[in-house]
C-alpha cells in the first residue's frame, strides 16, 4: 500500500511538473509572437515615416491609402502639420483612412475638388521584383486604384515580409476582385474557365453572408494562381469581364516602396 501511495504522490509531481513546463512553453510562445508583432510595427512605423518625410512638401494634396501601416503615414503627416505648420490636403481612400484624417485633424477634401493629387501614399498585400502589387486584403481595391491613378505618384509603406520576389511567395490570401453582386457567379465561371486555381467568395466575419465593400460589392479572391503568369495581359483580360468592377492588381502603378526591415533599417526599392 505505501507502494502504491508513493507512485501515486510520484505520479502527482510528475503531473504538476509537466503542468508547469507546459505553462512556461505556452508563456514563452505568447512572449515571442508579442516581440514578433511589436518588431512588425516598428518595421511599418518606420517605412511610413521615412516616405512622408522624403515625399510630402508644403501645398501638396495627398492620397491616403488603407490598411495597418498607413496609420503610421497619418500620424506622421499630423506631426509635420504641427512642427513645420504645413498645408496639406487629404483624399481618403476608404472609410477607415478617412476616420484617420479625422482624428488627427487633418485637412479632408476629395476627387470632386482636387482630381489631381501630388502624391499617394499607401500600404499593399504584396510587391513584387518589378514593384507590381497585389492589393485589397481589406476590401478597398477600387477606391485605392482610383486615388492613385489620379497621383503624380504612388508610394508604397510595408513591413519586410511583404517584399517578394513573385506575386503569390507569401501573400497566400489570393488576389482580390471586386464584382457586381448579380454577377459573381457567371464571373467565376468565366474565370475558371480561363485560369488556374480557385476563386472564392470572401465572407464576412461578423455578418452572415458574403464581405460588402464601400461600393457595394463583392469580392473573389483569387487563390493558388500561377505565380508566372503575365500579370498587365491577365489584368487587362479580367477587365474585360462584364460585371467585374477591378481587380487588386496593381501593375505599373507604383512608383517607389519602402520596407521596414527586421534589423531597423528601410529598404527602398525604386520601378
Amino acid at each position: 500500500m505505501c507502494q502504491n501511495i508513493f507512485n501515486i504522490l510520484k505520479s502527482q509531481r510528475f503531473i504538476t511538473n509537466f503542468n508547469q513546463s507546459l505553462k512556461f512553453i505556452t508563456n514563452y510562445s505568447n512572449i515571442s509572437s508579442k516581440g514578433a508583432m511589436a518588431n512588425l510595427e516598428k518595421a511599418k512605423k518606420l517605412a511610413a515615416y521615412q516616405a512622408v518625410d522624403n515625399h510630402i512638401e508644403n501645398g501638396d494634396i495627398i492620397g491616403i491609402g488603407s490598411g495597418s501601416t498607413v496609420i503610421y503615414v497619418v500620424e506622421r503627416l499630423a506631426q509635420r502639420v504641427q512642427a513645420e505648420k504645413l498645408i496639406i490636403s487629404c483624399v481618403p481612400t476608404s472609410f477607415q483612412a478617412r476616420q484617420l484624417v479625422i482624428k488627427h485633424k487633418l485637412t479632408l477634401t476629395n476627387l470632386d475638388i482636387n482630381p489631381k493629387l501630388n502624391v499617394c501614399i499607401d500600404g499593399a498585400d504584396e510587391v513584387d521584383s518589378n514593384l507590381n502589387l497585389i492589393k485589397g486584403g481589406g476590401g478597398c481595391l477600387l477606391q485605392e486604384k482610383v486615388v492613385a491613378s489620379c497621383a503624380d505618384k504612388l508610394i508604397i509603406v510595408a513591413d519586410y515580409t511583404k517584399n517578394s520576389c513573385k506575386l503569390g511567395d507569401q501573400y497566400k490570401k489570393g488576389i482580390p476582385i471586386e464584382v457586381a453582386p448579380m454577377a459573381y457567379v457567371p464571373i467565376k465561371r468565366v474565370l475558371e474557365s480561363k485560369y488556374k486555381g480557385q476563386f472564392v467568395l470572401r465572407m464576412a466575419v461578423n455578418k452572415a453572408g458574403p464581405v460588402v465593400t464601400d461600393n457595394g460589392n463583392f469580392i473573389l479572391d483569387w487563390k493558388d494562381f500561377d505565380q508566372n503568369l503575365p500579370w498587365e495581359q491577365v489584368n487587362s483580360e479580367i477587365m474585360l469581364i462584364p460585371g467585374v468592377v477591378d481587380t487588386g492588381l496593381f501593375i505599373k502603378m507604383a512608383h517607389k516602396a519602402y520596407f521596414g526591415m527586421n534589423d531597423g533599417t528601410v529598404a527602398v526599392q525604386e520601378s
